[in-house]
């Protein structure tokens, strides 16, 4: 079994990979808990080991760990829980790291894990050239030439991330649902909310995707991650498909293709 485990600044999922009826590789369990910078190697091990537990699996069914962190604080703590708890050398994903994308930015090392992830998967499944829209705790698009290189990102504050500011500053406005309202008219606090938050980051992905697909051709394809993806992409004709564990299967990918670059 392969778990893959990705680390964002909001929340880490983690997946597991099991090999079943003679095929590759297929994501069997899926996770999400909070990510905290001061988790310990024994924190992050009874985490993953309790998760594996519910699951009714043994941690030593897990034979590969393969990570995207975009949390370096915690990257150690996490490297030695994978060697205590798994017997396993866990192998980070990076820019450097791995061989299935070509990375054409000006400064590779600065690029997220879980966007150069996201973008091998999307590679993979939906070919070239494509623009990868990832929801989460920022908004990200990134961009994947007809070539496949990875050719750079625009980057957006994410949804939960603009709620949470504005609930934050102002006094009366209220933590809402996240989900659209009947129309673009709210007639109370919560649907006005909804209405410009929901329709608003429509409006966003529409613009952004639009840009992008000028500057790398009208017909590439437009896939959409993250787990407030479904709430846009239902919105929009802009997307074309929503596959809320493209990073994980992005890592699955890393792991299957051998030992990593050096």
């Amino acid at each position: 079994m392969l778990l893959a485990v990705d680390v964002g600044n909001t929340e880490t999922k983690l997946g597991l990979f099991e090999r079943l009826n003679g095929h590759g590789l297929q994501l069997q369990k899926h996770w999400r808990i909070g990510t905290s910078r001061t988790r310990t190697t024994d924190e992050f091990g009874m985490s993953f080991t309790t998760l594996l537990q519910i699951a009714g699996l043994a941690a030593e069914r897990v034979q590969a760990i393969a990570i995207s962190s975009v949390v370096p604080q915690i990257d150690a703590a996490l490297d030695q829980a994978c060697r205590t708890y798994f017997a396993c050398e866990p192998q980070f994903f990076t820019a450097a790291t791995q061989r299935l994308i070509e990375v054409s930015t000006e400064r590779p090392k600065e690029l997220g894990s879980d966007l150069l992830a996201a973008a091998v998967a999307a590679k993979a499944a939906f070919g070239t050239p494509a623009v990868v829209v990832g929801f989460g705790t920022a908004t990200t698009f990134g961009a994947i030439s007809r070539e496949g290189e990875y050719l750079g990102a625009a980057i957006a504050p994410g949804i939960r991330t603009s709620i949470d500011a504005l609930v934050e500053r102002t006094a009366k406005l209220p933590q809402v649902a996240l989900e659209a309202p009947n129309g673009p008219i709210g007639r109370d606090t919560v649907s006005a909310l909804q209405a410009g938050i929901v329709f608003g980051f429509v409006g966003q992905t529409e613009a952004l995707v639009a840009r992008l697909k000028h500057a790398i051709g009208d017909d590439a394809r437009v896939v959409a991650t993250g787990g407030l993806a479904e709430v846009i992409a239902r919105q929009t004709s802009a997307i074309d498909a929503v596959e809320p564990h493209l990073v994980l299967d992005g890592l699955r990918l890393f792991y299957e293709s051998g030992v990593p670059a050096r």
